[in-house]
């Protein structure tokens, strides 16, 4: 059964967030698609996982590079899986793909400073738990730490 996981992002923006998701997810020997809205967002992510930290990266790639089958990680806009992946994480209300249930797990990343981004990720929570994923609910606690909380 295909797990979904939201993450609430209040206390820390993506940019933090996310690359320390995907090293575990790396360090699990799982292949990874970030599905996001927007190109803009793809390239943004791109040069960051590449930077994020001084002593090291995250091995990625995008589905426009031509060797997507190749990376570990691969950022995308589309619905495809281009790396065979088993986790898929989807960022900036990026829709679930058709072949959802086909993935080990799924990252749902809100930002809860934006209403609608909240209302979305409700609505996605109610439906795919209706389709009887299994869903959980992440949120920072004050000391930055991530508590499941449903």
């Amino acid at each position: 059964m295909t797990e979904l996981l939201f993450y609430h992002l209040q206390r820390q923006p993506l940019e933090r967030v996310l690359p320390t998701l995907l090293e575990k997810s790396l360090e699990r020997g799982w292949r990874v698609v970030v599905q996001t809205a927007s190109e803009e967002r793809v390239e943004a992510l791109d040069a960051h996982l590449w930077t994020f930290r001084e002593d090291g990266f995250l091995p990625h790639g995008t589905a426009r590079d031509g060797l997507a089958d190749k990376h570990p990680i691969v950022l995308t806009v589309d619905e495809g899986n281009p790396n065979g992946a088993s986790v898929r994480f989807l960022i900036d209300r990026a829709p679930a793909p058709p072949d959802a249930a086909s993935y080990a797990r799924i990252v749902v990343m809100f930002d809860g400073e934006d209403e609608e981004a909240v209302a979305d990720a409700r609505v996605l929570w109610r439906e795919k738990k209706a389709e009887g994923f299994a869903v959980t609910y992440w949120q920072c606690d004050e000391r930055g730490r991530w508590q499941k909380r449903g």
